[in-house]
């Protein structure tokens, strides 16, 4: 089917004199998980992953991921004539070199503009005409073979309300106007989907995990437009709109409204679209978009509503934990053990859908970062082994993404001491004091250490930030040992922000550990040296204590522990059955 569909583009690739086409993953707004109608390179070379790039030549074909996706990646392209491109290997080259390398003088390129943001069409306009290539950034080729193409996602709207938000439509606007004149721009054109939703408090769900329309704004001095179908909203939004002199336009319209800006207009070229900005007539300012820090700096009444889901998530994961230790010799999968998780979330109050396909990875699977069971690979749990479970929910009062790796019987010493050992990585980032100004880069060695320490390592950042009834993987924060352009996540850490820290060890074939909280970042201590900061625990669910080795731990990693699991049982047992509740006693119990 594959091959079948690749033959089909090369013919329209023929008919436009196209020697290579670039599909990304992406839509019209830069989003990280797409809807089913942005699935093009999914739908063109099969794999699944969330991230990655096909290039598509006449004679052959290349597609581009991280670490996250290397095995699940080689599975999906067996057969398919796309070969693997490892992205951060030594031997890989970058896409335009892969292109330039294998077409002529006179070639051409071809994309299509709405999906690809202007700065890595840029880059790509750079290389080529460096080498007499040319470029065309208007063609859906993919649209013109994909028949039974899904449709546009259209749901209806809801006003997010400040009890949640923390700050109405009109503080949020001054904030960004602030910001526009320290540019000394006219306009601001955003496109980014969860930049609009926190700027408007307006929710849909349009995209699978992740609460939000799809729509543009452009945001001026006085006013502002905002581009979405009219019949969508809610009446609570369309009000507010009219108030704070919000227009509803067309969602298609801002292409040619843009042609009309005067500037200077400021752009996020990593966000906005190509044919958006070559569409411009007038000065651009380029820069990260100003909602990128506003968003990720929780107010404190996103603070507040966050702990809150917080609690209910922990509910949900220990419930499931206590029925996985006592269903373990009955028959259950990992389709069904994840289809349970998400059923005791579903009796929380307030949960509205999961933050993204859950990984629910038993034994070797679990060695793909982000595997995902299905009808083929779904297999049946033992007692023995580990089980790694990735999740996460969205609650009206906040965002959740958690990973515990359960111990379902005996395992191997090996895998005990890299069980206790990503542990201990992860104990030694939750305690970490440090002074403002730090970024992710300078705290990562603390949870790769006790890795590296034995020559180990895994192939993902170690966090990333998190949103409110948002993206689960928001810029600017993170944890990562080197800076990753493209990935915008190694910014100061400021008071508010919400990380994950999730080191684990993944050995292919055999196994995959993970263990994963949310933090969020609060001031500590000022003095003659500057302001400390220290990080507040926000997940609350127990670590498996059959798998910790515990010679392998500090006395204050391994105090840290048993504090954490004594506030576990005090925060989570109120809304425990009493057998729920005894089995959590002994799971907390002091190490």
């Amino acid at each position: 089917m594959i091959k079948e569909r690749l033959m089909k583009l090369r013919e329209e690739m023929n008919k436009e004199g196209m020697q290579a086409y670039i599909i990304p993953t992406s839509d019209f707004h830069e989003t990280e998980y797409v809807s089913e109608y942005f699935a093009a390179r999914k739908y063109m070379s099969g794999f699944t992953g969330s991230a990655g790039v096909l290039v598509v030549l006449l004679d052959k074909a290349g597609l581009w991921t991280d670490g996250r996706y290397f095995i699940q990646a080689a599975n999906q392209l067996a057969g398919s004539g796309i070969d693997l491109m490892k992205q951060g290997q030594e031997d890989t080259p970058s896409i335009e070199e892969y292109i330039v390398t294998n077409l002529t003088q006179g070639s051409v390129v071809g994309f299509d503009g709405r999906v690809m943001n202007v700065n890595d069409a840029n880059k790509y306009k750079q290389a080529f005409m460096m080498h007499d290539i040319k470029m065309v950034t208007d063609k859906d080729l993919v649209g013109r073979i994909w028949d039974d193409r899904p449709a546009l996602p259209c749901t209806e709207t809801f006003h997010y309300d400040e009890k949640y938000a923390g700050k109405s439509i009109s503080e949020k606007l001054t904030q960004v106007r602030e910001a526009m004149k320290g540019y000394n721009c006219r306009s601001h054109i955003v496109t980014k989907i969860d930049e609009i939703a926190w700027l408007y408090n307006l929710r849909a769900h349009d995209v699978p995990h992740f609460p939000v329309a799809l729509a543009y704004t452009i945001i001026k001095e006085n006013d502002a437009m905002i581009y979405i179908d009219a019949s969508r909203l809610d009446e609570e939004s369309k009000t507010l709109f009219a108030q704070n002199h919000i227009q509803v336009k067309d969602y298609e319209a801002i292409y040619e409204d843009v042609k009309t800006l005067e500037g200077p207009v400021l752009v996020d070229g990593d966000f906005v679209n190509s044919k958006i900005v070559y569409s411009l007539n007038t000065e651009i300012v380029y820069a990260q978009d100003p909602i990128v820090l506003l968003k990720a700096m929780k107010n404190e009444t996103e603070l507040a509503n966050t702990r809150n889901a917080h609690i209910k998530d922990g509910v949900a994961c220990t419930k499931f934990m206590y029925w996985l230790m006592q269903n373990v010799n009955n028959g259950i999968s990992e389709m069904s053990a994840q289809e349970k998780l998400q059923e005791l979330r579903k009796e929380q109050a307030d949960y509205l859908e999961d933050s993204f396909n859950t990984i629910c990875a038993y034994k070797e699977h679990a060695a793909m970062m982000h595997y995902s069971s299905t009808e083929e690979t779904n297999v049946e749990l033992k007692p023995e082994g580990m089980l790694l479970v990735d999740s996460g929910g969205q609650y009206l009062d906040g965002t959740t993404d958690i990973t515990r790796t359960f111990v379902l019987g005996s395992i191997t010493e090996e895998e005990k001491k890299w069980f206790t050992l990503a542990l201990k990585g992860h104990i030694r980032l939750e305690k970490a004091n440090f002074l403002y100004g730090c970024r992710g880069l300078n705290l990562d060695i603390l949870a790769r250490g006790p890795l590296w320490d034995l020559d180990m390592d895994y192939q993902c950042g170690t966090g990333h930030g998190v949103g409110h009834l948002s993206n689960v993987h928001e810029a600017p924060n993170g944890f990562r040992w080197k800076i990753v352009p493209e990935r915008n996540d190694s910014c100061v850490l400021e008071e508010g922000m919400i990380t994950s820290n999730e080191p684990g060890v993944y050995v292919e074939g055999e196994f995959g550990i993970r263990h994963e909280n949310e933090m969020v970042v609060v001031k500590g201590n000022k003095n003659f040296y500057g302001q400390f900061m220290h990080f507040e625990t926000l997940t609350f669910v127990p670590f498996d204590r059959k798998g910790i080795d515990k010679s392998l731990l500090s006395e204050d990693e391994l105090a840290w522990l048993n504090d954490y699991h004594a506030s576990v049982y005090e925060k989570i047992s109120p809304f425990l059955t009493n057998e729920e509740a005894e089995w959590l006693k002994e799971a907390c119990r002091p190490l």
